[in-house]
């Protein structure tokens, strides 16, 4: 029964994938597996994509022994060989590894470094004793409509702050661009495509079924109760209605075409 179960999974996590996917969402996450009867961590690498009907699919689940440009480029390469095409846009977090894989592998595509991670590495770069209003304006900053206006803002907000968070202020500086590609997208695709929290949603889901488990007996026992969820939240994707109306982003398209002509 397993072995035809585990078949079953197999199939679907590797399928051939025909249609494009314009959007990429991709993350991490790990799990305690006893391999050869040591326990070690497992990174569940996931990749979620947006097709031109506007819906989610479940791309891959694959494991790997850690996050790093190899297991990453592996994983993204295994998606090309099964069809992958179109990637116009990829959301991820900044985690070195998998930022080389994508530009190696997904280089016409351009990448957004999801916001919440961002705002969560902030909070490295400020003394245990400070002012949450500086984090919570930082926050804000996503929720203006043009690129004209966010970047305004963040230029009052590093002269608001500078003075007193110049450590926390020049790493904004350094890296905050790296945030806002999603205002290229259009406006009614911001909200979704600025961050990772669909797919956070979804591991969610999955760190509250494996927390029964906690450790795994080994790499196929894990790999086999994640790909199960994975075809459930598939199929309730399929179900549901439409995630994104892919309509503005082929008249967001169509506009560029006419700027360049």
């Amino acid at each position: 029964m397993v072995k035809k179960l585990d078949g079953e999974l197999a199939r679907f996590a590797r399928r051939r994938l025909q249609e494009p996917f314009p959007y990429l969402v991709l993350d991490a996450r790990y799990e305690k597996v006893r391999i050869d009867s040591v326990i070690q961590s497992q990174a569940v690498l996931i990749a979620v994509g947006i097709d031109w009907e506007g819906r989610r699919q479940v791309l891959s689940v694959e494991l790997a022994n850690r996050e790093s440009r190899s297991s990453w480029r592996e994983f993204l390469m295994g998606l090309k060989e099964r069809g992958l095409h179109g990637v116009e846009f990829v959301v991820s977090d900044d985690h070195e590894g998998l930022k080389k894989a994508i530009a190696e592998c997904l280089s016409g595509a351009a990448w957004q470094r999801c916001y919440v991670h961002f705002l969560r590495n902030a909070i490295d770069h400020l003394p245990r004793k400070r002012d949450d209003d500086c984090l919570q304006e930082l926050r804000w900053l996503y929720d203006r409509r043009q690129l004209k206006e966010a970047k305004a803002d963040i230029k009052a907000w590093i002269e608001k702050w500078q003075a007193r968070y110049c450590k926390l202020v020049a790493w904004v500086e350094d890296n905050i661009e790296e945030t806002l590609t999603y205002y290229r997208l259009p406006l009614a695709h911001h909200r979704n495509m600025k961050s990772t929290n669909m797919l956070e949603r979804f591991n969610e889901e999955i760190r509250r079924r494996t927390r029964v488990v906690r450790i795994f007996p080994n790499e196929a026992s894990c790999l086999r109760l994640v790909r199960a969820l994975a075809v459930e939240q598939h199929e309730r994707w399929q179900e549901d209605h439409r995630y994104l109306n892919m309509t503005f982003l082929k008249e967001a398209q169509r506009e560029r075409l006419k700027t360049a002509a």
